[in-house]
């Protein structure tokens, strides 16, 4: 995969990166290898490293640093956090979905609910009731 360099976004060497976080290159390899970070390259095979990137090798550092979960343990973790992106943004559009039929549901009860109900001299009848008067008959006398 080759870099392809968007305007406002800002791409790290690895030295720069390893110099930021205070870790060997080689540990940024490692994490590569891996699986764990999958920075971009040049034409040239160099690695560069997105915003994106960077805040996945924090929460690697976390794991590793301040709780002392291993690599396989961080590969779960991650895999879980994506997973649970993807649930995130499924729920999101099963909801604006939802949204969007109860709004039009809405729209089209209202509808029917006038053209389905007659007022009768009594309470609402439905107009498709073969027991309800018709809409248009008077009292016997």
């Amino acid at each position: 995969m080759m870099a392809t360099r968007r305007p406002g976004k800002a791409l790290y060497m690895i030295s720069a990166v390893a110099q930021r976080y205070n870790i060997h290159p080689q540990t940024l390899r490692l994490y590569e290898r891996e699986g764990l970070l999958r920075p971009s390259r040049t034409d040239g095979n160099t690695r560069l490293y997105s915003d994106e990137d960077l805040e996945r090798l924090e929460t690697i550092l976390t794991l590793t640093r301040e709780l002392g979960v291993n690599l396989a343990g961080v590969e779960i973790v991650l895999n879980l956090r994506e997973r649970m992106a993807q649930m995130q943004h499924e729920v999101n559009e099963f909801m604006a979905y939802v949204k969007q039929e109860m709004v039009r549901g809405l729209g089209d009860w209202e509808q029917r609910l006038s053209t389905a109900m007659v007022k009768s001299g009594g309470p609402l009848v439905r107009g498709d009731d073969p027991a309800a008067p018709p809409a248009s008959s008077t009292p016997d006398e």
